[in-house]
């Protein structure tokens, strides 16, 4: 949360800005692109830790679908995320319009990648019933993908237009 009337300002060439917590007041940093990077092989890690402690159990057609859709979600949420590059943060921003690779066909890639990684590794440990949890999820993520999209049309008007009927969610 932003403090009130608290300007924005760039330290060691990171944007900052002040918000309060727990009643002190504490710089806060945008997250840069090269961020992401830092929980990466952290998050694999888990994955792969998760992946080794379920591997000796029986292997039904669920557990092979969830496999197949958690390595195709990594690798392909992991390529769109390179793709987008330094245009990425958490907060919608319109830095650059990026239409190459997967966003050439996808809006939101990371979206759509992340849901499959993490509705594979659901069925994975066999828990279908957690994928109720995308009654949530989704219209989260609908939400999301309408404020970055008022954003890039704000941005970069009819050139994200024309980028936007070319391309699903």
């Amino acid at each position: 949360m932003k403090l009130r009337g608290a300007p924005s300002v760039v330290i060691d060439g990171s944007e900052c800005e002040f918000r309060r917590d727990a009643g002190f007041l504490v710089k806060s940093r945008a997250m840069k692109g090269r961020d992401i990077w830092a929980i990466f092989p952290l998050f694999c890690a888990l994955v792969a830790y998760l992946f080794g402690q379920h591997w000796a159990e029986p292997w039904g057609p669920m557990r092979i679908a969830g496999a197949c859709m958690m390595v195709f979600g990594l690798v392909t949420w992991t390529l769109a995320r390179v793709q987008l590059g330094a245009s990425f943060s958490v907060k919608a921003k319109a830095r650059a319009l990026v239409t190459h690779g997967l966003y050439s066909r996808i809006r939101n890639p990371i979206y759509v990648f992340g849901s499959i990684m993490i509705a594979g590794m659901m069925l994975f440990f066999l828990k279908p019933e957690a994928l109720l949890l995308f009654l949530v999820v989704i219209p989260m993520q609908i939400i999301r993908a309408r404020k970055e999209s008022a954003v890039l049309e704000a941005a970069f008007g009819d050139e994200y237009r024309r980028y936007k009927e070319q391309t699903w969610f």
